[in-house]
């Protein structure tokens, strides 16, 4: 997976985040670079801890399925991406608050990063340099989910939904290209 790849699929999981962020946002009447630097902590360090959860996991079962690891990063980045898109389609902020105490900042960063997860375990299958992955990963997510708090508080949700359609198609199109790649189909 080149740098391209990566980056396109380091915005698109951080769409969640942002979208959270956003919600985040939204709900402080004043923001200030200590809450805007605790969200994209929170965010960024979740969405970088869960693809190497997921890579070490998937490192367990590489042997055993490599004639399908392709069908298994497609699937699996197709229903995060159909998922994401799903949300953005029903798109509210759920009454989200301005609180940023560690249990609710966990569950929001757990929430968030589950599909990270998922594809931690699709790199167990792919030539990805795991530390660099989800360096690149955690610290675009804390960047976009920064960014997110930002224009939650100047522009409300207008953006939410746009940018959890947008990451969806965007993981979708990198599974579909995954596959083609290994079906001989793109070169």
């Amino acid at each position: 997976m080149g740098l391209f790849e990566l980056f396109i699929l380091a915005v698109g999981l951080s769409m969640d985040a942002f979208a959270v962020s956003v919600c985040k946002g939204l709900a402080m009447p004043k923001i200030t670079l200590r809450k805007t630097v605790i969200v994209g902590l929170w965010f960024g360090g979740f969405q970088a801890l869960m693809p190497a959860v997921g890579y070490l996991l998937g490192v367990q079962f590489r042997d055993k399925i490599t004639a399908i690891d392709h069908w298994i990063a497609f699937i699996l980045l197709g229903i995060i991406g159909a998922n994401m898109i799903k949300e953005a389609c029903s798109g509210d902020c759920e009454n989200e608050s301005e609180s940023l105490d560690i249990r609710t900042m966990f569950l929001l960063a757990v929430a968030t990063s589950i599909d990270a997860l998922a594809v931690g375990i699709t790199f167990a299958f792919l030539n990805v340099h795991i530390v660099a992955a989800v360096s690149f990963i955690g610290v675009t997510t804390f960047v976009i989910s920064a960014i997110g708090v930002k224009i939650g508080n100047v522009f409300g949700t207008r953006y939410k939904s746009k940018a959890e359609l947008a990451g969806g198609i965007i993981l979708i199109l990198l599974g579909l290209k995954i596959l083609l790649e290994h079906l001989g189909i793109l070169g």
